[in-house]
């Protein structure tokens, strides 16, 4: 199936999206520097049944800030970017996935704009507040490591740091049979950059309100909190056990780590097709 790729104005920005199959919404929101084109391994699975939106999220590959300020770009303005790019693609409650900040992303979205999502899955959320006091000064030294590596040395390896922060070993995925990954090229590295200067620290100030987690109980929107079968005991999976607890619900596990949504396209959307069907998507 081709993709139409299209873009939608939104405050001080341009959306580059992707539309492709046809069927219930399902809108794909990438972590780390992903763009739209990073999900093609999970839409070419699903779009026999879905009408799979994906887009660049602000500041990434297409989607270009006008103008931009160069401050890092809070966690709510994507909420609210995904809100309207909801708004023009979906007529009814859609689904979405997250992963990492993109799970962050939508469980923002969720408790704002309940009234369009009808599930959420959210995929090793990085929701620091819930995570116990000695782990999250652990992961906050981790990143302070990543940030400084990026200023030191560049993106590359503070990505790895967050990679391996994260449970991922990208240099032995490259080795491993049935994974595919990609070096980085001209796109990637400026999204890489963004993301590190950009994403991170924002992701790092945001502050979960727990009154609005509370109010996710009784919401019409089904969460579903999840994380990769490799990433047990990894902060990453943890933040998505005690969002479970919270919520009174159970964590779904899915195939690979962290990154199991490019790493392991096809064994990750048959998963995902498994867990939107018991809520009848």
């Amino acid at each position: 199936m081709s993709e139409i790729g299209r873009t939608l104005r939104v405050p001080d920005a341009n959306l580059y999206y992707q539309i492709c199959g046809s069927g219930p919404v399902l809108l794909i929101l990438q972590g780390g520097d992903g763009d739209a084109d990073r999900a093609a391994g999970l839409v070419e699975q699903l779009a026999d049944a879905y009408t799979v939106v994906t887009y660049d999220r602000r500041g990434l590959s297409r989607s270009v800030i006008d103008p931009d300020d160069g401050r890092p770009v809070p966690v709510e303005t994507h909420a609210d970017d995904v809100h309207r790019l909801l708004a023009e693609v979906a007529s009814e409650p859609a689904v979405v996935f997250g992963s990492s900040i993109g799970g962050l992303t939508g469980l923002h979205l969720a408790t704002r704009h309940p009234e369009q999502v009808r599930v959420l899955v959210t995929h090793e959320p990085p929701i620091l507040d819930l995570l116990a006091d000695d782990m999250c000064r652990t992961v906050n030294a981790g990143l302070d490591e990543a940030e400084e590596l990026h200023r030191g040395t560049g993106g590359l390896p503070a990505l790895l740091r967050l990679g391996a922060l994260n449970g991922v070993d990208f240099r032995r995925l490259e080795t491993e049979p049935g994974v595919t990954m990609s070096p980085p090229d001209e796109r990637r590295t400026a999204n890489i950059e963004f993301f590190l200067a950009r994403d991170l620290p924002a992701f790092r100030d945001y502050r979960l309100d727990m009154d609005d987690l509370d109010a996710m109980k009784t919401a019409p929107t089904r969460v579903v909190p999840a994380g990769g079968q490799d990433s047990h005991g990894v902060w990453g999976y943890v933040a998505a056990e005690r969002l479970a607890a919270h919520l009174g619900v159970a964590t779904t596990d899915f195939p690979g780590g962290h990154a199991g949504l490019t790493t392991h396209p096809r064994a990750f959307a048959a998963r995902l097709r498994e867990v939107l069907s018991s809520f009848g998507v």
